[in-house]
């Protein structure tokens, strides 16, 4: 591997991608694996650029001297030549010598004209556009420079350039310079090298290839993801219907075809989601704004999760004391989950299909523009159909209160095919947990508004199928496997489980809280405590608290949740950790995206904040 040429913190001068434009950026950081160097400018973009996109700063220095010093005396000489040669050769024809110092004018001319171009053009404004590199959904713009009133107006040139399936807008000023003028009489040849059109806007879209790295494995990935997870699905509710649901039992005997599909489940499905989504509608609860789209709007949220929660808690005890018989449930669950997979499907279509109308400053900074991975991770970031958002809504309300109607009727069922007359201790923990979590998600609706899934992911089959069938029926594994395999939990070690429980809980919500107060407001003097580093995004980053003992606090909060979930099921079966270890991969995986879009991001503030909070997810060991 060849040594790098620039060391990290020297000024040298980088081309702008897509053109050939150099200007003044500081080296930040060097990647050996990909050769890349990563760069900020004076306006604190970060980019990445190949080593020869860069060049030392004294290289245009002597390339300025030599150029626009010497032309003038080249002029001169020239004509003194001239002059010279008739004296000394008065044979040699005067055309000859015309011709001589026509070229060597317009020689200078273009090298003039590429001085102008490459050294004296001074960004004035950077304005984020669509998925630009320099900013994340929500960030702050950097503010533009005022232009003062000049003796010759300015010629002022756009250049739209696409960087990495974005647009990001890069106005200039062009002011006249004494050079330039010089030059103004050059022939149409020459003029063709740098098209003027004073009193005037230009635009100029330069296309630059693609070379976003795409996520979970690319197209290939995707397609292995949409038809692994519904096999993944029908095999652990197999499972948990076996009496030995060990691995020397895998694969379980799956039903018939012709049993999977149950049209009253079907049915009952679409009932549950219009229902869900009827009580989104209802004028209640307080509405809020989201963080700034790239175009500067804040779309409008209704926050009224938790009354929808509480209204289909009121109609189903209702239901429940008319005589309803949620083993129904039960005993269809395989059936329910085909038909949530289907209406996935259909959604997904549907998504897909509106977000091919969608404008530039709608399409989630995830999509890369191939049909296949754009179906599968969301073309479109927020999907609407007038205010209702669809990403939105199925992000909490179908799955997540779906999950706790499904726990509900697996308690009842336990009483029924154990000839119980309590639930097990071990269902009501699990319950109980789970409960909670759904009502904390629900009661602090609001916090969603700043997550990954909001800002960056659009809503495709990915989300809409973690959303719709994902949570409900696997989330649901351990009530769903009780019910088969009755666990009997003694009061010590139930203790000790609610203790696990409740110290993951608080260190979770406390996280997230934090996150989000100092998100909302950064100068909060309940927040004063705190240590920042600032970016060069005009933000900061929390070093202390809950921030500064992990990377992601939040993640290990919900990582120790998910293990008090799984432990009152005992130990017999593997089954019922299968949250755990899937939450493990999960978190991981995230944890490192969220990595890798923080060091682009915030660039140098962001290792120095590595430096201060070393661990990610556990302290002293990852």
């Amino acid at each position: 591997m060849p040594n790098r040429k620039f060391a990290d913190g020297e000024v040298v001068r980088g081309r702008w991608p897509g053109s050939s434009l150099y200007y003044e950026v500081e080296i930040l950081s060097y990647d050996g694996k990909s050769q890349l160097y990563t760069v900020k400018y004076k306006d604190g973009t970060e980019l990445e650029l190949k080593e020869n996109d860069i060049k030392p700063l004294t290289s245009f220095k002597q390339r300025k001297s030599s150029s626009v010093s010497s032309s003038p005396s080249r002029r001169r000489g020239s004509r003194g030549s001239r002059s010279r040669s008739r004296s000394r050769s008065p044979g040699r024809p005067l055309k000859s010598s015309w011709r001589s110092t026509s070229a060597s004018h317009h020689t200078d001319a273009r090298e003039m004209r590429r001085e102008i171009l490459e050294v004296k053009l001074t960004p004035l404004i950077l304005k984020p556009f669509g998925n630009s590199i320099s900013t994340y959904n929500g960030g702050p713009e950097p503010e533009p420079s005022e232009e003062k009133d000049m003796p010759h107006r300015a010629t002022q040139l756009q250049f739209i350039m696409s960087q990495e399936g974005s647009n990001v807008s890069t106005q200039y000023s062009l002011r006249p310079r004494r050079e330039e003028i010089k030059f103004n009489e050059v022939d149409s040849e020459e003029e063709k090298l740098v098209t003027r059109e004073p009193d005037s806007l230009r635009t100029f879209h330069v296309a630059t290839p693609q070379r976003r790295e795409l996520e979970f494995g690319g197209v290939p990935g995707a397609v292995l993801i949409m038809l692994g997870l519904p096999v993944v699905v029908f095999l652990l509710l197999s499972l948990c219907q076996q009496d030995d649901p060990s691995l020397l039992s895998f694969p379980p005997p799956l039903p018939a075809l012709r049993d999977l599909w149950e049209p009253w489940a079907s049915g009952l499905y679409l009932l549950w989601f219009f229902v869900q989504a009827l009580f989104s509608l209802l004028p209640i609860g307080k509405v809020v704004e989201g963080l700034p789209l790239v175009d500067g709007r804040r779309l409008k949220y209704r926050l009224n999760g938790f009354y929808a929660f509480v209204l289909t808690s009121a109609v189903l005890g209702m239901a429940l004391l008319g005589g309803l018989e949620l083993h129904y449930l039960y005993a269809h669950l395989v059936q329910l989950a085909l038909a949530a997979m289907v209406f996935t499907a259909i959604l997904s279509v549907y998504l897909y299909t509106r977000a091919c109308k969608a404008r530039g400053a709608e399409l989630s900074p995830a999509s890369c523009g191939n049909a296949i991975y754009d179906f599968f991770i969301g073309r479109e970031l927020n999907p609407r159909v007038g205010s209702f958002d669809l990403k939105y809504f199925c992000e909490l309300r179908p799955g997540l209160i779906g999950w706790v109607v499904i726990n509900l009727a697996m308690l009842l069922a336990e009483m029924k095919v154990q000839n119980r007359a309590a639930p097990s201790l071990a269902m009501v923990l699990v319950n109980s947990f789970q409960l909670l979590y759904v009502v904390d998600a629900l009661w602090n609706e609001e916090v969603l508004l700043t997550t990954m899934d909001i800002i960056h992911e659009g809503f495709g089959f990915m989300l809409a199928f973690g959303d719709l069938v994902w949570v409900p029926f696997t989330y649901s594994l351990q009530a769903f496997y009780l019910v088969h395999h009755p666990h009997e939990l003694s009061w010590p070690v139930a203790a000790l489980i609610i203790a696990l429980k409740l110290c993951g809980y608080i260190i979770f919500r406390c996280a997230n809280s934090q996150k989000n107060a100092f998100r909302k407001n950064p100068t909060d003097p309940k927040l004063a405590h705190l240590k920042t580093i600032h970016t060069s995004t005009g933000k900061n980053l929390l070093v202390s608290g809950w921030w500064g003992f992990v990377r992601h606090p939040n993640y290990l909060g919900d990582l120790i949740m998910a293990l008090a979930w799984s432990l009152p099921c005992g130990f017999e079966h593997v089954l019922p950790y299968f949250y755990v270890v899937y939450f493990v991969v999960l978190l991981v995986h995230r944890e490192a995206r969220d990595e890798q879009q923080c060091r682009r991001k915030y660039g140098l503030a962001w290792e120095r904040y590595c430096q201060r909070v070393p661990y990610r997810l556990l302290p002293g060991v990852y």
